[in-house]
């Protein structure tokens, strides 16, 4: 795979999931996995686009202004890579990233976050629909446990798990950081 007209998408890598106000979180790798792809997108100089969630829901732990906006410790952005706020679940929806992957020529999306079953599905399957070539990197991402509606509770991982293979099944292909890493190397190398 040549890493040509590909973007890195990172969703909501912020601080409020860390709060006491959220569930149980079952990856403890995502921050590991999300900055190795960082680190290996920032090497290469290739384009990152930072999602963002900006919560207009009364009392959110992710409202402009609140501490849990913020992203997590190195998971910034840094000079030139710009940052999409959205306030729903797609980054397409109510934003310019559609645009901003036009004018830049991407056709292939490479996409990590929190949460894999709201935020991360739901970009990925809108930028399918718009027709991006959709790549989900599924080691970089975490979810919360979640009330099931009859008193029980669906584990993180769990849902996770059926998200991931329902992406994989029709909007994403799905990839480990270290298969993204490798390839992104094996292209480099191929190209130089």
């Amino acid at each position: 795979m040549t890493f040509t007209q590909t973007v890195l998408l990172p969703v909501d890598m912020q601080q409020a999931f860390d709060g006491p106000s959220w569930p149980r979180r079952w990856n403890d790798a995502v921050d590991r996995n999300g900055l190795a792809l960082l680190d290996a997108w920032r090497a290469r100089g290739l384009p990152i686009i930072h999602v963002k969630h900006d919560s207009v829901e009364p009392g959110s732990t992710l409202a402009l202004g609140q501490p849990g906006n913020a992203f997590r410790p190195g998971f910034e952005p840094r000079d030139g890579e710009p940052v999409v706020a959205k306030s729903v679940n797609a980054a397409f929806i109510g934003t310019d990233l559609d645009l901003r992957l036009k004018r830049l020529g991407i056709r292939r999306v490479v996409v990590f976050g929190i949460t894999t079953d709201m935020c991360v599905s739901t970009t990925v399957r809108t930028g399918a629909n718009l027709g991006y070539e959709m790549i989900l990197a599924e080691d970089a991402c975490d979810c919360f446990d979640l009330p099931d509606g009859q008193g029980g509770t669906i584990p993180a991982r769990a849902s996770h798990q059926a998200h991931v293979a329902t992406l994989r099944f029709e909007f994403a292909k799905v990839m480990t950081t270290a298969e993204i890493v490798g390839s992104l190397k094996r292209s480099a190398a191929a190209a130089a």
